[in-house]
């Protein structure tokens, strides 16, 4: 005889779609606000639009042996006590040092969705050179860039494409506010996207 319950229960977890909670920061410029922390504390992963700007976080000097990602991950697990994945892509003014740990573009799939993320690479209507083809090759869902910081998020209709810069959370360049961006990917959906405001660059000491 079928035991009802233990039925419903494998037919949930079949069924259940899973989500990933995503923290996207840019521009950081060696210099991270340790609020970001608290607001990607519920975040299963962390993604960098490059211009880290530096090896270490908020220090002048780093052993090799560290990445930017190894600081920020070492730093979450220890005020969390859980795991989180940290992924990111060189900017135009990041060292040689970094350049050798993150690529320039990156292709990954985060549940559903085709990813494609890269420093330097505009917005709909306006992408950089070879950003469309890349978009259309590898069918990206969600393309992020930074270095304009300017925070946008826009769809492209055209190519069905959903486009995020989380602007810059850093104290050097020429924005105002400096923001991060939270948000949820479930199956093939991308929704509760929260754009947070870190103050006023010109605010910091």
């Amino acid at each position: 005889m079928l035991n009802y319950e233990l039925f419903t229960q494998i037919y949930m977890l079949k069924t259940k779609k899973s989500l990933t909670r995503i923290g996207l920061i840019s521009d950081t410029h060696g210099w991270l606000d340790e609020e970001v922390y608290e607001h990607f504390k519920d975040c299963d992963e962390v993604w960098h639009a490059g211009d880290f700007g530096s090896f270490s976080i908020n220090e002048d000097r780093l052993e090799d042996r560290y990445s930017y990602g190894d600081l920020f991950v070492q730093k979450f697990e220890q005020l969390f006590e859980r795991k989180i994945i940290f992924r990111g892509v060189y900017g135009n003014i990041d060292t040689l040092e970094l350049r050798a740990i993150y690529p320039e573009k990156l292709f990954f799939i985060c549940e559903e969705v085709n990813i494609f993320m890269q420093h330097i690479g505009g917005y709909p209507g306006r992408y950089s050179k070879g950003v469309k083809e890349d978009l259309i090759a590898h069918k990206s869902g969600l393309f992020i860039s930074g270095h304009s910081h300017i925070l946008k998020i826009m769809y492209d209709q055209k190519l069905h494409c959903l486009h995020m810069n989380p602007g810059a959370a850093g104290k050097q360049g020429w924005h105002k506010m400096r923001t991060i961006v939270r948000f949820v990917i479930e199956g093939k959906e991308i929704k509760n996207c929260e754009v947070i405001e870190l103050g006023e660059r010109g605010k910091i000491n």
